[in-house]
């Protein structure tokens, strides 16, 4: 095991909250292709439920509203579980969610970024600090120095 995570890349996780139960699976096939070029590897995806009274629920794939239109079946997605997540860290997801609502937790490895991972680890170096800049902080920066040059 310790081979394998040598070889691993960085590995990350998202939390996207849908409105309900209902999804659209608009963005489903492009995350089968983030996988099938190889840039990602899902580890992880689960989806939760965060009832009226702040409960949060495992849901299962077959337990979704899906939008028929054009959405490729979640049903792909089935079985991709790595077991990395457990109640805990789905209570921790359904802490961000509004009541009603469902979301999908997806934990991945970035592929495209293991060689450059390998390499670091083998000249000693190691993370110390990652992070992800909000687009939406970076519109307002942008906008911000847009009507600082204007003025």
């Amino acid at each position: 095991m310790n081979d394998d995570i040598e070889e691993m890349g960085p590995v990350d996780y998202l939390v996207v909250e849908f409105p309900g139960t209902r999804l659209t699976g608009e963005a489903f096939p492009l995350l089968i292709d983030l996988v099938d070029k190889g840039l990602i590897r899902i580890l992880d995806l689960r989806f939760v439920q965060k009832d009226a009274d702040g409960t949060v629920t495992a849901l299962e794939i077959e337990g979704l509203d899906q939008d028929d239109a054009g959405a490729v079946s979640l049903s792909v997605f089935d079985g991709a579980s790595s077991d990395l997540l457990d109640q805990d860290d789905l209570d921790e997801a359904g802490n961000a969610l509004e009541p009603g609502n469902a979301a999908a937790i997806l934990v991945y490895e970035n592929r495209w970024a293991a060689p450059f991972a390998r390499a670091l680890r083998r000249a000693g170096a190691q993370m110390v600090a990652s992070g992800r800049i909000p687009v939406q902080a970076i519109l307002a920066s942008l906008d911000a120095e847009e009507a600082g040059e204007g003025g």
